[in-house]
């Protein structure tokens, strides 16, 4: 070998020996700015702790400077705080290698709403969106060692009072309230300004994570996959399109892979500085199927995308992706207009819930919140979860929640009960709004649908807002040009640019609920019961092709009043209850409907248990009557799942994480196979519904049984069901034979078959007049891993049981049943506690 090259080859392995034992730089770098924050009133020198994610009213909190808002009637003396301008800042340290990157970008993941972000002196992010996030890039303005930054939020009301002034119409609102008249101007959660189950706290702050990333080459801003199943689902074809932001002009690639570190697809070009758009296809054979929950698995693949530049990884981002096909099917039929949801080719009916945000103060949710609350859905057979569009759009956890659990998510976009602005500004703060939330939440397989808004279009057209509000021919010819303008022309052009394919439509409900031919019409609201006072068995001839709201209010249980009010506060017209009551027909309505169906207790403690009886029986009603009308009926949403703050409301689940009546009715109705059964005159229809794939037969078995368990007549008969079907299976008379007492015989229904047992008990008379005997309940609790089993026991009839765990955190699997004469009933109390004391109440100990 020549000398010359013999040095030059040794010399290259040198340095290429040196080079590979430098340490790897990092392609990026993130910190998160969460600590040294405090909060102070722009103008005022005093100045309070906060850690972020946080908001105004709890760091006032936090710091003995406000009360609880939610205690007694302290919402009243709070209001100040959402009428100043707050000011959040810290200070932050850089290490040298910071500055070694090409690019530093500071996100604000969720500002609310109004603020301006200053990082050293120099205003790099302005919000008016509080369901926007933010990203900028903000280099040139950092140093290393200490850095400072402030965020100045201009109180909401303050934001837009001028741009309320100079009209000379009002816009439509619920209530007088001057801060509700001025959130129509405002993109922020309408909820936070008062409505029939919420207070008014009007909240500011940085309610989502803020951070600084620091990247050399470039970085993924987008990620969307998009998968499609061949006509036979044995394959599917994956269309993935990349975001990327390249500091300079460089070539660049976007490799996939897939769980098992496959790559699968792949993609490159030169790029060009800013903002570029990859794409490239992959194929994958016999995907496992995403299914909604009871009827399969949530298959969920993982695939990772690898940015690289010059040959180099500088940046990797991962989704999850479902391989399912969901169709909203909403068409003009022989029956009027359809409305369902088909998932794999196959109908569904959905069985869900409406939701409403978990609090008034978002950063006070935690992760383990949405767990306990969405695995609640799941757990009480619901499969669609409708996201409200009052409230906000959930944070990206809820959705990961929704796909792994099997809730299809109805999606509103964030308008309700009011029009809406037209002007080019406020369009153009929407467009912003729906990109944003439509490119974070699409990949989700668990995503159905997307609705403009709740209940504007029926509100506008049934509500009296014309006369109410004196609206001139001129205006109603304006706002409604406004409304059409912005559902009807923004947002779906948002969806179909965002998110071909989806199901759109303007406005939930399709149909208004005051006409009875308009529910053979789409999907529909439908508020006879309550608002409109009719009983509940209406529940059984307004059946609509898809019930997205029916709801009716009870209390939250003792346990829960007691940790908002005192002794003296637990009557139903005291101030307390009345601030935690805010429907205008509230308390009164609750005792109505109660005086028609059971006994009225005198004391308050009873009173509290019975009207979540209540609740629980009318839902019921309900729920199985939308169930019995399938395929006219094809879903059954009820109003609503949670609450925002402690308080009489619609929920099945209250502000403390306590389960109510009304959920575990809830949990056997939407049972995958149920009984029920509908009262027409002298006869009693028994129907069994199931929503199982398969077809099923097996045996009814029907006893007349008195309260000490007597059975006073027995029959069975053989039945087949079909696959996703509601089956009249046998008709008997509604009368009871001669010997029977209706005011002390029930007849009990058991079906077995190819998948368990299901029963049904029946009673042919009215709560209030059964003669119901005086239970000696018997409790034996045995203490398991996961908390206690109780065992309970009656020699007669115990109706409406409700098991006690006082003040102690758990949740029940099973609670306010029938225990049946002789038979014993076991049910579970999860907790981490050791001790738990136990105690019974039925309906008959309230008398």
């Amino acid at each position: 070998m020549n000398k010359s090259i013999y040095l030059l080859v040794y010399t290259v392995l040198c340095f290429g020996l040196w080079s590979c034992s430098k340490p790897e730089k990092p392609s990026s770098m993130k910190m998160l700015l969460s600590q040294n924050w405090t909060l102070q009133q722009l103008g005022k020198e005093a100045t309070y702790p906060s850690k972020v994610p946080s908001e105004v009213h709890l760091d006032l909190l936090n710091a003995g400077i406000i009360p609880d808002p939610f205690y007694g009637t302290n919402e009243d003396s709070v209001q100040w705080v959402s009428q100043q301008d707050w000011v959040y800042k810290t200070t932050f340290n850089l290490e040298d290698n910071w500055m070694d990157f090409e690019q530093i970008a500071l996100t604000c993941e969720g500002l609310d709403t109004y603020a301006a972000v200053v990082l050293n002196g120099h205003q790099v992010i302005t919000s008016k969106n509080m369901f926007v996030g933010h990203q900028a890039d903000v280099k040139q303005y950092l140093k290393k060692g200490e850095n400072k930054l402030e965020i100045t939020f201009q109180s909401p009301l303050k934001a837009v009072k001028a741009q309320h002034d100079a009209l000379n119409y009002e816009y439509p609102a619920s209530n007088d309230a001057a801060e509700e008249k001025l959130s129509v101007f405002t993109r922020k959660a309408p909820y936070q300004y008062g409505w029939d189950w919420g207070p008014r706290l009007v909240t500011m702050g940085i309610f989502r994570p803020i951070s600084l990333r620091a990247y050399n080459h470039g970085e993924i801003r987008d990620l969307h996959f998009q998968p499609q199943l061949n006509a036979d689902e044995s394959a599917a074809t994956v269309h993935v399109d990349v975001e990327v932001h390249a500091v300079d002009h460089e070539f660049g690639e976007i490799e996939i892979y897939d769980q098992q570190g496959q790559l699968v697809g792949s993609v490159g070009e030169k790029l060009q500085k800013g903002t570029n758009h990859l794409s490239t296809d992959f194929k994958v054979e016999n995907p496992v199927l995403w299914w909604p929950n009871g009827l399969g698995q949530q298959h969920l693949y993982e695939y990772t995308a690898k940015f690289k530049m010059l040959g180099k990884t500088v940046d990797t981002q991962s989704e999850k992706i479902g391989f399912r096909t969901i169709e909203v099917v909403n068409e003009p039929d022989s029956l009027g207009e359809s409305f369902f949801v088909k998932v794999n080719g196959k109908p569904v009916f959905m069985k869900g819930t409406n939701y409403i945000p978990q609090d008034n103060i978002l950063p006070r949710v935690q992760k383990q919140d949405y767990v306990n609350m969405l695995t609640a859905a799941k757990e009480a057979n619901n499969n669609m979860i409708r996201v409200w569009g009052g409230g906000i759009y959930e944070n990206d956890q809820f959705y990961d929640l929704c796909d792994s659990l099997g809730l299809l998510v109805w999606q509103d976009f964030m308008f309700a009960c009011t029009i809406y602005p037209g002007d080019a500004d406020f369009l153009q703060n929407v467009k912003e709004e729906a990109a944003y939330n439509i490119k974070r939440i699409r990949n989700h397989a668990s995503l159905a649908l997307w609705c403009g808004n709740n209940e504007v279009q029926v509100g506008w057209d049934n509500w009296g807002w014309h006369s109410e509000f004196g609206y001139t021919p001129e205006d109603s010819v304006k706002l409604y040009k406004d409304y059409e303008k912005l559902f009807k022309e923004v947002l779906p052009e948002m969806v179909d640019k965002y998110d071909a394919g989806r199901f759109y439509y303007p406005s939930s409900p399709i149909s208004n609920w005051g006409d009875i031919k308009d529910f053979a019409i789409g999907d529909n609201h439908y508020w006879g019961v309550w608002w409109g006072k009719k009983p509940f068995e209406s529940f059984n001839e307004y059946v609509p092709r898809f019930m997205s709201e029916f709801g009716f209010q009870s209390f939250p249980i003792m346990s829960s009043i007691k940790r908002f009010s005192e002794e003296k506060d637990w009557q139903l017209d005291s101030p307390v209850m009345n601030t935690h009551q805010k429907s205008s027909i509230g308390n009164i309505t609750i005792q109505e409907y109660m005086q028609r169906d059971y006994q009225v207790p005198s004391s308050f403690s009873d009173f509290v248990y019975v009207s979540q009886i209540l609740q629980g029986h009318g839902m019921q009603i309900g729920m199985e009557a939308q169930r019995r009308n399938m395929p006219f009926c094809m879903g059954s949403l009820v109003w609503q799942l949670n609450d925002v703050w402690p308080a009489a409301s619609w929920s099945a689940i209250d502000y403390y994480g306590k389960r109510k009546a009304f959920y575990f009715t809830m949990q056997r109705a939407f049972a995958p196979q149920i009984i029920s059964t509908e009262t027409k005159g002298d006869q009693l229809d028994i129907y069994l519904v199931s929503d199982l794939l398969e077809k099923d037969q097996g045996k009814l078995t029907l006893n007349w049984v008195d309260f000490k368990g007597k059975i006073l007549k027995s029959e069975d008969k053989a039945v087949k069901i079909g696959a996703q079907t509601s089956t009249k299976i046998l008709t008997v008379d509604a009368q009871l034979p001669k010997g029977m007492n209706p005011r002390d015989t029930f007849l009990k229904m058991v079906y077995t078959g190819t998948h368990g047992t299901i029963e049904k008990v029946h009673y042919f008379t009215k709560v209030k007049d059964l003669s119901l005997p005086k239970a000696n309940v018997l409790m034996k609790v045995k203490k398991v891993s996961e908390g206690f089993e109780v065992t309970l026991r009656s020699e007669v009839l115990a109706k409406d049981v409700y098991v006690d765990a006082g003040s102690i955190d758990g949740t029940f699997n099973d609670n306010f049943f029938d225990l049946l004469p002789n038979t014993p009933h076991t049910i579970l109390f999860r907790t981490k506690e050791d001790q738990v004391k136990f105690s019974t109440t039925s309906i008959r100990d309230t008398y």
